[in-house]
């Protein structure tokens, strides 16, 4: 085989080693994930700034959206990142309760697999185990 032909087979080999992995479930459902996230993302703002924040301000009469004047005219934006940080406890809430939800569906289509495979008889587990001794001693 010339050089010319084996790197044309490398290439051929990373391509397609390229289009299995990117094809491959984990990384499609990861990329739903993403932007489904991004999406509800601003849903969670929203619910965030308009619902919470103004609760928390009747509530507790402290207002969330507030800020603190330092040297400079410069500001701290405190209340901006008391609302991130409610962003990402509701995100992660839900992320944790996804994530429960698919782990249980995945379970039970694995359980179903698994009831589904006959048990082994006691003559295939003894041929099994000479072919292991065997392997074992040569």
């Amino acid at each position: 085989m010339s050089k010319k032909e084996e790197i044309a087979k490398k290439g051929k080999g990373f391509i397609s080693e390229f289009k299995e992995f990117i094809l491959r479930g984990n990384v499609m459902d990861m990329a739903v994930g993403v932007i489904i996230g991004g999406a509800f993302q601003g849903i969670v703002t929203a619910l965030t700034e308009d619902f919470i924040n103004p609760l928390i301000n009747g509530i507790g009469g402290a207002e969330v959206g507030g800020t603190i004047k330092i040297y400079g005219g410069q500001v701290l934006k405190y209340g901006d990142f008391i609302t991130s940080i409610i962003n990402f406890l509701i995100m992660a809430l839900v992320l944790f309760l996804l994530l429960k939800v698919v782990n249980g569906i995945m379970a039970v289509g694995k359980k179903k697999e698994e009831a589904a495979a006959p048990a082994k008889s006691d003559e295939v587990v003894l041929l099994e185990e000479i072919r292991d001794l065997l392997k074992k001693h040569k």
